[in-house]
């Protein structure tokens, strides 16, 4: 295996563009619905399979039509399935995405189906078996996931000499902040908030001062997403501003983080600067945005 993928791995279900006051108005005629396969880690482990890499997939799923359809997906693209655990009377997973007519996109989630409900039991399991580089996928998506169960699985990740232990994250559900996540840090090489999630856990809404203040509270490189404006990378010797490639009209942003993710990693894995991964990973962001869906997109063109 070339990385290790960990989180969620679910089942979207698209609807677009749909007009900003859908609320006040009822209803509204769309361009499409589409059903689509989502959740951080399989986003990001359809990227980088895409991207020629082999990778191993840690989630869970229920036992159930949807977790049949999302291991189906898996399969047939070409990544490893025996590390999913199928959990009796757990729903699988379903978001509703509904698409804006500018690409941004809003979620409505059930906080009792797989996407929440990963455990440390579903990991540790097989921390000997993953790849020299690991994706936690997502900080502050299961609930089974605390702080404490994190520590714990990050420091087992890291008990192999060389391995590089990477993390992005959604935004704090319960109110935490930096100081919470920092016995976190000290194990992770990469991490990628977008700006305006670093900026919940710190009080402040300057994304250099945000990379600066996670370099000191112990992590290697800072890389912060910028979304249109592409992003910060900062370690304890190295600083870079790196614009996000022009796409004139994104169709579907969902997605975009996890693939602007894919695109680091991959990069990585090949031995690129950090220079060279943050400008990677803006190419593929841009890339994906342009297809309905955060997996649908090729790279052919690349």
């Amino acid at each position: 295996m070339d990385i290790t993928v960990i989180g969620a791995a679910i089942i979207d279900i698209l609807v677009g563009p749909v007009k900003n006051n859908i609320f006040a108005i009822g209803s509204c005629p769309v361009e499409y619905t589409k059903m689509s396969f989502g959740g951080d880690a399989l986003n990001e482990a359809i990227i980088l399979s895409k991207l020629g890499k082999k990778v191993q997939l840690i989630s869970k799923v229920g036992n159930d039509e949807a977790g049949e359809r999302v291991i189906d997906f898996v399969k047939g693209n070409g990544l490893m399935t025996e590390y999913i655990a199928v959990e009796d009377g757990l729903t699988t997973g379903m978001n509703i995405v509904l698409i804006s007519e500018d690409g941004e996109r809003s979620f409505l989630t059930n906080p009792k189906g797989s996407l929440r409900r990963l455990d440390k039991e579903n990991i540790l399991p097989y921390v000997n078996e993953f790849a020299d580089i690991v994706s936690f996928a997502s900080i502050f998506v299961s609930s089974m996931l605390t702080i404490e169960n994190m520590e714990e699985v990050f420091k087992n990740i890291k008990n192999k000499d060389g391995r590089i232990l990477t993390a992005d994250m959604t935004k704090a559900k319960n109110g935490e902040k930096l100081e919470d996540i920092k016995p976190l840090l000290k194990y992770i090489d990469y991490i990628f908030p977008n700006e305006e999630e670093i900026a919940l856990l710190t009080g402040i809404k300057d994304a250099t001062r945000n990379a600066e203040i996670l370099v000191e509270a112990g992590v290697k490189c800072a890389v912060i997403k910028c979304g249109r404006k592409g992003c910060i990378i900062k370690t304890k010797d190295e600083f870079y501003e790196i614009p996000a490639y022009l796409v004139e009209k994104p169709i579907d942003t969902t997605g975009a983080g996890d693939s602007f993710v894919a695109g680091f990693l991959s990069a990585l894995s090949e031995g690129k600067s950090i220079e060279e991964c943050g400008k990677f990973a803006c190419r593929v962001a841009a890339q994906v945005v342009q297809s309905v869906g955060a997996t649908s997109c090729s790279f052919d063109e690349m």
